[in-house]
């Protein structure tokens, strides 16, 4: 099955904690200390694969984490930075962000690698604190936290022209004569369900890819049917072949179909809807040659003079060399840029994961209460009792928000803040 959409959960590396640690030597009675830094977490990078043309394989696996670094070691010894998740995606693959729906890459023409996520920087070791004042520090950076979202992987076909028109009109059969691909061909409505490209080989040309879009209907735009996964393979088309059944042969008129497609086009995107179309008149074998030119001057009637129509068939392969000599030349004339989606969304951008805290007021203990994670991890590296340590946790209070906070409480100098198993007297 052709898979175009999947949501995934990716994940950078953490960095790797600093360690603390001091030489110990025999006849050296007072080593330095000698903490090594932590390894870089890993980044998680997408990456185009020219072998791939579905999202199929994010369907049975849906998380994508990077590794860890290692911690810092004894005798300056760094930690391993984190090994680099690299995740495979065909080209024509737009990267979202799953919460607001922004686009934080286009995977197509020249972005062949992007690093989505940064993998966590690591700690520095406690050689680094080392001072005049303080030459024993206890205490070392923890690693940067790495990144982690849920992203909808989007896969927009890419080609020089798109196959548009309602169900069983012979796009299919049109593909399968024009081109090297080997579509599903039958006679029942929606036959194409997954969109096919296709090579075409024009003698004296460089020929072009070519789209056959899954049957549309009445109210794609709005998502009736299947009418959004089928649009969005259109958006990266330059030129529209709109293929319609001249003949009437399913019931219904065919001028009225491509104005009820192009509806749903230009209700779609704007841009998609302004781009060059050549209706394709097919199914003209079934007329005489006097029944075929009633039949073109009725749709002209109907679309306009200046709208370009060109009669053929794709089942006897009348007027089908002419038609993609006609599209060629269009193509050439629309000097339009390759459409590359804008960044919207900058992972890099967000605030390092900060594990959460919580400062109250307790009546009973008539003190303040601050806990949380990231409190207990500090306090866990730090040694207050050090001059060097103290300012390091006073610094960290401020930073974090955490004096900010005590003061819309109301706290006042003598008041008592409780933190685990620390107990501060407050002075501003």
């Amino acid at each position: 099955m052709f898979a175009d959409v999947a949501k995934i959960y990716i994940r950078s590396g953490n960095g790797g904690d600093g360690h603390v640690g001091f030489r110990r030597e025999l006849f050296v009675a007072a080593g330095g200390p000698n903490g090594g830094d932590g390894g870089r977490g890993g980044d998680l990078i997408f990456e185009v694969d020219e072998g791939k043309n579905t999202l199929n394989d994010f369907r049975y696996i849906r998380k994508y984490c990077a590794e860890h670094g290692e911690p810092g070691g004894n005798n300056n010894c760094s930690g391993r930075d984190g090994e680099d998740m690299i995740v495979k995606v065909p080209e024509g693959t737009v990267i979202k962000d799953a919460e607001s729906g922004k686009i934080i890459a286009d995977m197509s023409h020249d972005n062949r690698r992007m690093v989505v996520l940064r993998g966590g920087r690591g700690g520095k070791g406690n050689q680094h604190f080392a001072t005049p004042t303080m030459q024993v520090p206890k205490y070392a950076q923890p690693g940067q936290k790495g990144q982690e979202l849920e992203v909808i992987l989007e896969l927009k076909v890419i080609a020089d022209v798109g196959l548009v028109g309602f169900p069983n009109v012979g796009k299919s059969t049109f593909l399968s004569m024009v081109s090297n691909a080997k579509p599903k061909i039958a006679n029942y409505h929606f036959t194409t369900l997954n969109p096919n490209l296709g090579v075409v080989d024009l003698e004296g040309t460089n020929g072009f890819v070519i789209a056959d879009i899954p049957g549309l209907i009445e109210g794609a735009s709005e998502g009736v049917g299947l009418g959004h996964q089928f649009l969005k393979h259109v958006e990266r088309c330059r030129v529209i072949i709109h293929v319609v059944d001249a003949a009437g042969t399913e019931g219904r008129d065919p001028v009225d179909d491509v104005k009820k497609i192009n509806e749903e086009l230009v209700k779609y995107s704007e841009v998609l809807s302004k781009k060059p179309q050549i209706i394709a008149a097919n199914k003209m074998d079934v007329f005489s040659e006097e029944e075929q030119q009633i039949a073109l001057e009725l749709m002209h009637d109907g679309l306009g003079e200046d709208t370009k129509i060109m009669p053929i068939s794709a089942a006897t392969g009348k007027g089908v060399k002419e038609l993609l000599y006609a599209v060629y030349d269009m193509l050439q004339k629309t000097k339009e840029e390759p459409i590359v989606f804008e960044r919207e969304f900058f992972p890099e951008t967000l605030e390092e994961i900060k594990e959460p805290f919580t400062v109250e007021y307790d009546e009973d203990l008539r003190m303040y209460v601050v806990e949380g994670p990231r409190i207990e991890k500090m306090l866990g590296y730090t040694n207050i009792d050090s001059e060097k340590g103290f300012e390091f946790f006073q610094n960290f209070l401020k930073t974090n928000g955490i004096l900010d906070r005590l003061e819309e409480l109301g706290i006042k100098d003598g008041d008592t803040v409780k933190m685990y198993g620390w107990q501060f007297d407050y002075y501003k």
